[in-house]
């Protein structure tokens, strides 16, 4: 085993400055537009024809045991159909990305964007202490020995986390998802901060979130080195307002007003894959 003693004055400057995350589903959105003016000349019962195809495919992806995927209609001009994948990996999300295309109603959707991830949970407080624990016992941080207590820690943390690592997708009629970064210009930095200063700002963060416990759903997913952004934010609530309320508390917050950076926003109402042949016809997605 490597270890080194390390005084106590020097102990928190050699702390790792990475936090440590325990990660779940892979996640993928899909946002796309409905080809209308080819989908309407279509007679009705072709239309139809190619709804029940797709039903066999989508009604399955909705009770998937290992993931599952829920279809919205997104409001405004960024697109018309948001599909969100949750999976046990890359390569199932791939698979659920060759399924669609395989069938005819493809034909009529045309990608918009999409954002790839992967549910996150950031070990902040515990991080800390952790490397602090293991600096005073003397271990050598990115030791074998150092790597095997972390590894330890992470998979009792992972289970511990289990059922926020690989959710059920909720079931609320609404959904709002956005990527974020976290600022890394010149005057301000988020990655130079000290571990303790980002662990102080991220718990008073949280702090409003938990206020809005029992009225939205928060998924977080990491996405740095898989797309555009650092995270996405997933919220499901069955009042949108909600969104707006729990979003703009949060902007006062100092690691939104100093340190965040946002993306594009959509927002849409949740379609049962049974109802797809009503949304296609014009007809908003009953409750």
């Amino acid at each position: 085993m490597s270890t080194r003693t390390l005084r106590p004055e020097t102990a928190s400057s050699e702390l790792p400055a990475v936090p440590l995350t325990i990660e779940g589903y892979s996640v993928l959105h899909q946002m796309m537009k409905v080809r209308w003016s080819l989908w309407q000349a279509l007679s009705e019962a072709a239309r139809q024809q190619i709804v029940t195809e797709a039903l066999p495919v989508l009604q399955p992806m909705e009770q998937n045991p290992n993931g599952q995927s829920a279809l919205f209609s997104l409001l405004g001009h960024k697109g018309d159909i948001l599909l969100v994948h949750f999976r046990a990996s890359f390569d199932a999300l791939k698979q659920a990305e060759l399924d669609l295309c395989r069938l005819r109603l493809s034909e009529f959707l045309e990608p918009t964007s999409s954002y790839l991830s992967v549910i996150e949970l950031g070990l902040y407080e515990s991080s800390h202490k952790t490397y602090r624990s293991l600096v005073e016992r003397g271990i050598e941080p990115h030791s074998r020995a150092w790597r095997e207590e972390i590894n330890s820690t992470l998979s009792r943390q992972k289970d511990a986390m289990h059922p926020r690592l690989f959710p059920s997708m909720p079931p609320n009629r609404y959904i709002c998802f956005y990527p974020m970064d976290r600022r890394r210009g010149e005057d301000k930095n988020w990655y130079t901060l000290p571990m303790e200063e980002r662990q102080r700002q991220m718990s008073e963060h949280g702090l409003v979130g938990r206020r809005y416990a029992g009225e939205v759903k928060q998924i977080i997913s990491g996405s740095i080195g898989f797309d555009d952004w650092e995270w996405g934010v997933t919220l499901f609530a069955d009042d949108p307002l909600i969104f707006k309320k729990l979003i703009y508390e949060m902007r006062f917050d100092e690691v939104s007003a100093v340190y965040a950076l946002f993306g594009r926003f959509h927002v849409g109402v949740r379609c049962p894959a049974a109802q797809l042949g009503k949304l296609l016809n014009g007809e908003l997605p009953k409750k």
